[in-house]
């Protein structure tokens, strides 16, 4: 087993950091006080080749490996989650599914656009009364026409209310249980469709965050997402890529709560020393270094299953689960190592605390990661 980054790896990697650093790093923080979406940085990591993760270059991608991607979300996430998020959602879930479910004049008129930044994207599955229960949603499209009238709601959709497409998740058949959704590109200014922007979040701040409306919306009959009644096994796949992608992410929030605690220690002085000599400082800033660490390994483990193609749910769940959880106690004992200064937004960890918590329940709880891992180990469903 090699654990060494190929040389394209290696330069990803420093792409992707120098960009943080260059990009993303100086507005983070009013962005955040402000609930500002970055949309200039967005384009210009499109135009800088971060956009096209693992879709082929004939479909306007980098074809980066998954490691690459990794990669790619642990530096954004090490300078801002709110980047990250948009990014993950670009890449992850509306990208990938693209590729893998759409027609071929699908993948031609949306991927290009998509990878370049030019439009953006968002995955709509949640609604205000199916979240965990994602079988449970109640959205649903009847056949009209030519086409089909989509009718309903969704909740907390990341990049709702800036996205020029949807991939929206509706039941085509009442009675079908998770057999009888379908999944739909619905394009921003379809008539009925509308978002309204959530706001007053406790993280992710500078990301879009929507509720969306669908009332009679109209849609062609080539909007129809991968065959009719595939929609649940379309959203778990989105699901295994977007864990992914948060599990990275989770890895950059503790990378930046090393760094900004290695800084802070070694300047500050309190009994005459830095206290980057106290042993219990000393523990706090060990502790996340074991977890960033064992974080990333579950990461790079999910990834190279995924570009085998092998299946990857309970690997990819583990590591979301272990990721998320660590970079909330990262954030936590970051802002005890910085005191009462990093309760404060002079300092980022404050900002890392808030981001890191939705981690633990976007894209899956932390409940839902242990209910797959057991029933993965013990072959048993909690629920059916």
């Amino acid at each position: 087993m090699d654990f060494t980054l190929s040389e394209r790896q290696q330069q990803v990697r420093e792409l992707a950091r120098d960009f943080t650093d260059r990009e993303i790093i100086p507005t983070a923080r009013e962005n955040d006080a402000r609930e500002r979406f970055p949309a200039g940085i967005i384009r210009r990591m499109g135009e800088a080749g971060l956009l096209g993760g693992v879709i082929p270059p004939r479909y306007g991608g980098a074809g980066f490996d998954q490691i690459c991607d990794a990669l790619i979300f642990e530096e954004v996430g090490r300078g801002c989650s709110s980047v990250r998020t948009t990014l993950s959602v670009q890449v992850s879930l509306v990208e990938q599914l693209i590729l893998r479910f759409g027609s071929e004049a699908q993948r031609q008129k949306y991927l290009p656009r998509l990878c370049r930044g030019e439009i953006l994207g968002c995955f709509a599955l949640t609604e205000p009364g199916a979240g965990s229960d994602a079988a449970g949603i109640r959205t649903r499209a009847e056949r009209h026409g030519d086409g089909w009238l989509l009718h309903g709601s969704k909740a907390w959709i990341s990049n709702g209310s800036v996205a020029d497409i949807a991939i929206i998740f509706a039941r085509t058949d009442p009675a079908g249980g998770h057999k009888g959704i379908s999944a739909f590109l619905v394009e921003r200014g379809a008539p009925g469709f509308t978002a309204r922007e959530i706001r007053g979040k406790l993280g992710l701040r500078a990301s879009s965050t929507a509720g969306l409306s669908l009332r009679k919306c109209r849609v062609p009959q080539d909007a129809l997402l991968g065959e009719v009644g595939e929609g649940f096994r379309i959203a778990m796949a989105a699901l295994d890529n977007g864990r992914f992608g948060v599990a990275a992410g989770c890895v950059g929030i503790m990378n930046g709560c090393i760094d900004a605690c290695v800084r802070y220690a070694r300047e500050r002085r309190q009994f005459g020393r830095p206290i980057a000599s106290f042993q219990l400082v000393q523990d706090m800033i060990a502790r996340m270094v074991v977890d960033r660490d064992a974080a990333r390994l579950l990461v790079y483990r999910a990834g190279e299953l995924k570009d085998r193609g092998v299946e990857n749910t309970l690997e990819t769940s583990i590591a979301k689960y272990f990721a998320s959880e660590a970079a909330v106690r990262a954030a936590n004992d970051a802002i005890q190592v910085h005191g009462a200064s990093g309760y404060s937004n002079a300092h980022p960890v404050e900002r890392f605390l808030r981001d890191a918590r939705v981690a633990t329940i976007y894209e899956g709880t932390s409940q839902i990661q242990k209910l797959i891992i057991g029933e993965h180990v013990l072959g048993v469903k909690a629920f059916t």
